[in-house]
């Protein structure tokens, strides 16, 4: 499956994405600063977990319900079918290129809930992601992310700069969302077959969501709302919730939801 997107992408991205997520011992430094590339980062992303999504399947694990994290949104509506394999890699290459142009930004992780985060947003500031009940993401202008970093040192907050290149669902994305809706006028969206979380509306995606350019413009502005959308899946699912993905922090969140018993 990496193969097969890799060869997809290619002709979206101009690179072969396998020499950055597969680096010989040559290419490896050049591939990390190749993934500081917000388009190559999340191509690399969507192949990876498209890969391991479609592993598991052929395994024998079907997924009941999906939900994704920003990007990983468009691998579960893939797997959902909403979009081809096709269609999703040039809206996920193209995607990534109109963010690359935009003026760069930062993402501050703060370990607050939605309440107490949402007073501190000032001026070039937006609240990017609410992961769990008390893990919130800010975005905006780096200027005003790291004024906000320095004013919660001083209350003995804790916060993290997240490595990204841009401010991702922030007002600072909204100079590209005409000419990406545009794009996804032209792409076939179709009714999930699987059902699927929404990281707009924190709840289950409609048909009329799921299928509509103008949804997934605001889903790259509005905030994530992941915790929402995992606090609905485990009212309604007692089963595993598996992560696919390069890393545990979507695990790691999800515990933060879990009460004692």
């Amino acid at each position: 499956h990496v193969d097969h997107c890799s060869e997809i992408l290619k002709p979206h991205l101009g690179i072969d994405i396998r020499n950055i997520v597969y680096p010989t011992t040559q290419q490896r430094e050049q591939a990390s600063q190749q993934l500081q590339q917000t388009a190559i980062t999340q191509s690399a992303l969507f192949v990876i977990e498209y890969a391991l999504a479609q592993l598991w399947m052929s395994w024998g694990v079907r997924p009941v319900a999906m939900i994704g994290h920003s990007i990983g949104e468009y691998v579960a509506a893939t797997i959902a079918g909403v979009f081809s394999l096709e269609d999703a890699l040039a809206v996920v290459a193209a995607r990534g290129k109109l963010m690359q142009q935009l003026p760069t930004g930062s993402m501050l992780a703060i370990g607050l809930g939605e309440q107490q985060v949402q007073p501190l947003l000032g001026e070039g500031l937006s609240l990017a992601a609410i992961n769990s009940p008390c893990c919130c993401v800010v975005s905006g202008t780096t200027d005003a992310i790291s004024e906000l970093q320095k004013q919660l040192a001083s209350q003995n907050i804790e916060s993290r700069v997240l490595h990204t290149s841009h401010a991702f669902h922030s007002h600072l994305m909204q100079p590209m969302l005409g000419e990406f809706v545009q794009l996804l006028r032209n792409v076939q969206l179709n009714s999930p077959q699987i059902p699927l979380i929404s990281n707009l509306t924190g709840t289950w995606i409609n048909p009329e969501e799921a299928t509509n350019p103008e949804y997934w413009g605001q889903h790259l502005r509005q905030t994530v709302r992941f915790s929402a959308g995992i606090s609905q899946l485990l009212q309604q699912h007692d089963g595993i919730f598996l992560e696919i993905g390069p890393g545990r922090t979507l695990s790691t969140l999800t515990a933060q939801h879990l009460n004692g018993n």
